[in-house]
């Protein structure tokens, strides 16, 4: 029978093995196909369920994306009270209505893949400290690795070499020789802010893109010093693949849509390999300066470089290609501009509803540098009630409204055995707002509550995580934090504000927390 068959092949047509290759594949299709959005869903459905926990109804291929966009929408056509700082139903509408319905502890459905909700701050802490392995990144998108695929997206050995290169050019006392880069960015966006006022009176201006700018321009020098214009090209494409990409989402639930060659896809691939293409050449660039030593090393760039080298000591393998270089400038940007832009936004619109927090922090700054640059690094350090409004700021309006890790085999977490490719979401919005951790008065803007630092705000220790936690926490968040500090300082020192009567207060998520409608502010010079 063997040999017959064997004849039977050779004796073929090329059209026939054809045809018998595409069934094969074909079949092969349709079996992965139904492994992964039927069978693979439902067994864990029934794993998770006989467990004791609750969640939605699996749908086929979208799982909850079609209802969640439903429900984002709806949320979206109501905003909140001035001054009402409980936004979770209104940015989570889903995640919200899932708790309330099945208890904190509670899944959903991000197209086949469940998500569980781990509420439990000390859970959080052990899912994110990752001591085992068990814990990796959930599967980055084809379509979100055009923004930026560096160390944020990557797991295992290829993370610590990403990180333990990088570590150099973040550390604090690198970043400490940045503040003249920082201070001189502020005061230009000051001296724009002042030229276009009237003589007397206030001057109404949307906050939101203004500090876009300013920490698009702030990464675009402290990255790539001298090549900084090139670097503000790559902002402005950065933002614009941003925006398709936010485009895309709205059809994420059709399955192989972003494979399409659609305009907006095309467009996605046009910026792409345009920024490629500049960063190839800057850092070209920057390479044969160092290697003829004709640059110094004190922008991003030049110090992720100069340790790249000691990493590798002439051998490739053990440093960054150029490629992954390229992925972690385009890092810098998401990084660097989109959360600290909006902690400076939501601070602003925070503080013009509580005009008394305002005025103690004017009098802070006032005290520490009259009207003088607020660029000491140790003066910056000591404005506590600053410190705490930040702080506040950051419990209240997260960048990242929620973080997720992906079970890499069956693990058991909190008495639970969560079967390998299930996604874990952790809730920072929904943490940094319950009662049962912050009190009666979790969802009310009290800086106060930070007086005595970050780990006394509260009896439960972890639970303030704006930037992550574990050994995977953002590796540029004093960046952060000292570049919204300069720019609330120099701000506070040059004007007053308060809310727009235009201003509509509708936070909303998309990548980050935005303000939906902008950040409109109305300043008075002082």
């Amino acid at each position: 029978m063997a040999a017959r068959a064997l004849l039977m092949l050779r004796e073929a047509s090329p059209w026939a093995l054809a045809g018998a290759a595409a069934a094969v594949a074909l079949l092969w299709l349709v079996a992965w196909t139904a492994e992964w959005t039927w069978w693979t869903p439902r067994r864990i459905d029934r794993a998770l369920r006989a467990q004791g926990l609750k969640g939605t109804r699996y749908r086929l291929f979208i799982g909850d994306l079609r209802e969640n966009a439903r429900m984002n929408r709806e949320a979206r056509t109501k905003p909140l009270p001035l001054g009402c700082h409980d936004i979770a139903p209104r940015v989570q509408p889903m995640l919200h209505r899932a708790t309330k319905e099945y208890g904190k502890m509670s899944f959903t459905w991000f197209g086949p893949i469940p998500r569980v909700m781990i509420p439990d701050p000390e859970l959080v802490k052990e899912v994110l400290s990752n001591k085992f392995g068990h814990f990796g990144k959930q599967r980055n998108t084809r379509i979100g690795k055009l923004l930026a695929n560096g160390v944020v997206n990557h797991d295992g050995e290829k993370w610590e070499k990403h990180r333990r290169i990088l570590n150099p050019a973040f550390h604090q006392k690198k970043i400490k020789r940045m503040l003249p880069v920082f201070s001189a960015c502020c005061a230009e966006t000051i001296t724009r802010w002042e030229n276009s006022m009237p003589y007397e009176g206030h001057y109404e201006i949307d906050v939101w893109p203004e500090f876009q700018n300013l920490t698009g321009d702030v990464i675009s020098r402290t990255a790539f010093g001298s090549s900084y214009q090139e670097g503000i090209k790559i902002f402005q494409l950065q933002g614009e693949l941003a925006e398709c990409f936010v485009q895309s989402l709205k059809t994420i639930f059709i399955p192989g849509y972003w494979f399409l060659p659609t305009k907006t896809n095309r467009r996605m691939q046009e910026i792409y390999q345009e920024i490629r293409k500049i960063l190839r050449e800057i850092i070209g660039k920057r390479e044969n300066a160092m290697k003829s030593g004709e640059t110094n090393n004190d922008d991003l760039l030049g110090l992720l470089l100069e340790s790249n080298m000691k990493e590798s000591k002439g051998n490739a393998k053990l440093g960054l290609s150029t490629e992954d270089v390229i992925e972690e400038c385009k890092l810098f940007y998401f990084a660097g501009t989109e959360a600290t832009s909006l902690l400076l936004t939501w601070t602003l619109i925070v503080l013009s509803m509580h005009a008394e927090w305002q005025e103690r922090a004017r009098e802070e700054v006032l005290n520490h540098f009259g009207r003088a640059r607020p660029d000491y690094f140790d003066s910056l350090s000591r404005l506590k009630t600053v410190a705490m409004i930040l702080y506040q700021v950051l419990r209240l309006y997260p960048p990242a409204a929620f973080l997720t890790r992906r079970t890499n085999k069956e693990v058991e977490l909190g008495g639970i055995k969560y079967p390998g490719g299930v996604n874990l979401l952790l809730p920072i919005l929904f943490i940094h707002h319950d009662p049962e951790i912050w009190g009666k008065d979790a969802s009310e803007f009290n800086p106060a509550r930070f007086a005595d630092g970050v780990s006394n705000a509260t009896k439960h220790p972890g639970v303030f995580f704006p930037f992550g936690g574990g050994p995977r926490i953002c590796i540029g968040q004093n960046f952060a934090l000292l570049e919204a500090k300069m720019a609330l300082c120099t701000i506070l020192q040059h004007f007053s504000f308060e809310l727009s009567p235009s201003y509509t207060h509708a936070p909303y998520t998309v990548l980050a927390l935005h303000p939906q409608h902008g950040a409109q502010i109305r300043l008075k010079k002082l």
